[in-house]
């Protein structure tokens, strides 16, 4: 909608002309003391922050999410103490290892970050729209980053790069037969669940810790897009979830997710970890329902578009550390990681003060000594700006909420638990739980990028696939086939097919 308000500088001095420069004559060089258009050229060349690294292609909508089950057996946050409490949120949806520019029906995981504005200060859940991961350690986080960008040198996707980091990682397996089945590519935003995805903790007014994982079940149904569907959306409509997203609340359709947890005590996490020999807090690993079942707990609805998407979408910033009273965090690495990660990039993407912004800014009050810098919008006025020390001490105890302190044990160092740690039943166990239909979908969707890749990569790829199921590798090598990529190369691998191409011999 275009404004009828008077025209002014940044600094509110009206605008005489906006439509001619100040020149020297009518033809003649134009002058720097035209500071209307001075100030006009400097910030449109700074009106592009940095790019998120990953999650740059986002949408973004305000709601609420309103309690349906206290909580206060297991958690003293106030925001879970009284069945119908509401509390204001923020949802910013994403595609992960794309640019800003790119479309946003490819086949990529896709980021679901709530922020909730609670009495006690904000809580950031920032999850996927998976419950796992492709890696378990923060180390090869960048790594992985760089193989989902662009070749340096040909500036293109590579589905090498990709291959070359998932052929030698078996931890990736989960996470990738996840990402090349049917979910790989969802049908907009609103048709999809999201995860927490990583292990967090809850504590009481007791101080007992329990552990949970937070999902997210999308009201509006599962659906999702095929290769050929998906393809066809990146060229007629690349903004095709963020159109959706918006239309639907602006009309009134406002999406909805029933919010659950699992959750599970520090000895029943061991009991389970001592009979699977599954780490709990393995981010490439499920805790199944059987053994952990699902506690419907809230109900988040989208209700309110943002006004500016700059403001409110691309300058949001959502960290994991941001827990409130009675929560609190795991011994998961990839946590632990992320703990740092996401405020420091966005120290750097929006600036040292970006939770100022209002899209940042708690509901409650707040108060701190931190001072300064750009862009300082509440700087404390005349106050103090430090903390008086107390002579006396302060007598802390446990993790500085009331919550116990997490015991450590073992002695520091890096530990590489490949070749002890299994990679391969939960792929399996998702993979059989695939109809036919969905698991040809799944090879089909494998062959394309595969058939790309160097015979080496092949090979080590074909190997965990065979790990996870003899069938899964038999299914890709038959798609592979089809496509007349490797009927000389299956001959020299090892993995020969049966006449029927369902099974190695």
């Amino acid at each position: 909608m275009i404004t009828k308000s008077p025209l002014s500088t940044a600094s509110g001095i009206p605008v005489a002309d906006d439509q001619n420069s100040l020149s020297a004559g009518r033809r003649g060089p134009l002058l720097l003391q035209d500071f209307h258009l001075v100030e006009k050229l400097q910030h449109f060349n700074r009106e592009r922050i940095p790019e998120r690294v990953v999650h740059a292609k986002g949408s973004g909508a305000y709601g609420t999410f309103t309690v349906t089950q206290s909580l206060s057996p297991y958690t003293k946050a106030k925001l879970f103490n009284e069945v119908g409490k509401k509390t204001e949120t923020f949802v910013r949806f994403s595609t992960v290892g794309g640019e800003r520019g790119s479309a946003d029906t490819v086949r990529d995981p896709r980021g679901f970050a709530v922020k909730f504005y609670t009495e006690e200060g904000n809580w950031d859940l920032v999850g996927n729209n998976t419950p796992v991961f492709f890696i378990k350690d923060p180390v090869k986080f960048p790594d992985f980053v760089h193989t989902q960008k662009r070749d340096p040198g040909t500036n293109l996707k590579s589905p090498t790069m990709m291959f070359d980091f998932w052929s030698k990682a078996p931890e990736s397996l989960h996470q990738v037969t996840m990402l090349f089945g049917d979910r790989g590519i969802p049908d907009g935003y609103r048709h999809m669940d999201g995860f927490g995805s990583h292990t967090y903790s809850l504590i009481n007014h007791t101080g007992e810790r329990f552990y949970v994982k937070w999902h997210l079940k999308t009201r509006q149904g599962i659906k999702n897009l095929s290769q050929e569907v998906a393809l066809r959306l990146c060229g007629d409509d690349p903004d095709y979830a963020q159109r959706d997203l918006y239309s639907a609340i602006e009309s009134g359709d406002y999406p909805q997710w029933d919010v659950f947890i699992q959750i599970a005590t520090e000895p029943a996490l061991a009991n389970w970890e001592t009979r699977t020999g599954w780490n709990p807090f393995d981010l490439t690993k499920v805790w199944p329902h059987a053994d952990f079942p699902l506690l419907r707990v809230g109900l988040l609805e989208l209700n309110r578009n943002p006004a500016n998407y700059h403001a409110e979408v691309e300058q949001a910033a959502f960290s994991p550390a941001n827990v409130v009273p009675g929560m609190g965090y795991s011994p998961d690495k990839m946590l632990q990681g992320r703990l740092f990660a996401y405020h420091d990039a966005q120290l750097y993407r929006v600036g040292t003060n970006h939770q100022h912004l209002p899209v940042n800014a708690p509901r409650c009050p707040f108060h701190n000594f931190q001072r300064d810098g750009a862009m300082a919008g509440s700087n404390g006025g005349a106050g103090a700006n430090y903390h008086n020390v107390h002579a006396r001490g302060t007598s802390p105890s446990g993790l500085g909420h009331g919550e116990p302190g997490l015991p450590l044990i073992g002695h520091a160092g890096r530990y590489d638990g490949r070749g002890q740690e299994d990679d391969y039943q939960q792929a399996g166990n998702l993979f059989r739980l695939m109809d036919a239909q969905e698991k040809q979908r799944l090879f089909d969707n494998l062959a394309g990028p595969l058939s790309q890749v160097p015979e080496e990569i092949l090979h080590r790829q074909l190997g965990l696939f065979q790990k996870v199921d003899p069938l899964y590798a038999a299914g890709v090598c038959a798609a592979l086939t089809k496509r007349g990529v490797h009927a000389h190369y299956v001959r020299n691998s090892g993995f020969e097919l049966n006449a029927d191409a369902t099974s190695f011999a």
